[in-house]
């Protein structure tokens, strides 16, 4: 494009505007380049890692989580464009749906990171500083599966018999599957992990499973025509999402925790006080977002069999 036509377009986009050119072209003129590091903002970015203790192995610690938080982010973005599309066509659909699947491809295999990256001892030493903080407390990845799928899917398996779509919003919280991770077994009290992050969240995760409710990934993937809800590859790209984020994902969380909480003479609490196996398990939350694109015998062995892999179908169910 020539000069001439950029500065036409300039002023014409700008009068829409209603701002002079003139003061656009000035404006530039004193201008300081941008550099990399001014757009990225690597100097706070990098400046984020506030240790608790002097032990090293608590800085690798505190950046993973940071980087998992920044990917919760890019995630959220992308399913955010789903859900206020307008006109949502199965190629838009389909291209987003595989950018937040790449993310969690990422995540789901950068455990080793923690599982291997981290001294057991220096780990068992500045865990008991987070208490009672816990990656429980992701009220990111909260909102991901408020976006991902219908309310009901994320309801305590145990009473989703007495919920449904009249429920009020503020009920079906008190029955979200997490909520039990968070509560004294005995007495049925929330634990003071869980009370600070309901301070801190519950009112915009209301305000989220509202907005969510009809927009959510699977809702918004029923919108889709009939013939492709069966497109054998979309199939195949919703389950590899579901899988992924519910076994795949959690269980390579479970594996790092594991090698870390059950390394000494007897297992240990997670920081923030849950009975992290049956929390983290997916045979015990059998958290699902796409139930009805899995078999009876998927269902029943959800997170029970080697589940590191899944098979991919050849027809719909």
């Amino acid at each position: 494009m020539k000069k001439e036509q950029i500065l036409k377009d300039l002023e014409v986009r700008y009068d829409e505007l209603g701002i002079p050119e003139q003061a656009i072209l000035e404006g530039m003129l004193y201008s300081k380049p941008v550099t990399y590091w001014d757009y990225i903002q690597t100097g706070p970015l990098l400046s984020l890692q506030a240790q608790r203790t002097t032990l090293p192995d608590e800085k690798v610690f505190i950046m993973y989580h940071q980087i998992n938080e920044l990917l919760f982010k890019m995630i959220l973005w992308e399913m955010t464009q789903i859900s206020r599309k307008e006109n949502l066509t199965t190629e838009f659909f389909t291209s987003r749906l595989g950018r937040v699947s790449r993310y969690f491809d990422m995540l789901a295999t950068s455990f080793d990171i923690m599982g291997d990256g981290m001294d057991v001892e220096q780990y068992m030493q500045f865990r008991h500083t987070l208490t009672p903080a816990s990656g429980f407390q992701s009220a990111q990845y909260r909102m991901i599966e408020f976006a991902s799928t219908e309310l009901i899917n994320l309801i305590d398996y145990r009473f989703r018999d007495s919920i449904n779509r009249d429920t009020p919003y503020e009920h079906a919280f008190e029955h979200l599957y997490w909520q039990a991770a968070g509560k004294d077994h005995k007495t049925g009290d929330k634990t003071f992990m869980l009370q600070q992050f309901e301070r801190k969240y519950k009112s915009r995760f209301l305000r989220f499973m509202k907005e969510y409710n009809t927009t959510n990934l699977w809702s918004r993937f029923k919108e889709l025509p009939e013939d492709d809800q069966k497109n054998i590859e979309l199939v195949n790209a919703m389950r590899h999402y579901d899988h992924t984020v519910n076994v795949s994902w959690v269980m390579a969380h479970y594996d790092a925790a594991g090698k870390y909480l059950s390394s000494g003479d007897k297992e240990v609490e997670a920081t923030g006080g849950s009975t992290w196996r049956k929390y983290m398990h997916p045979k015990y939350q059998r958290r699902i977002f796409f139930p009805d694109l899995w078999s009876q015998e998927e269902l029943k062995n959800w997170g029970v069999s080697n589940l590191e892999g899944y098979k991919k179908l050849d027809k719909v169910l």
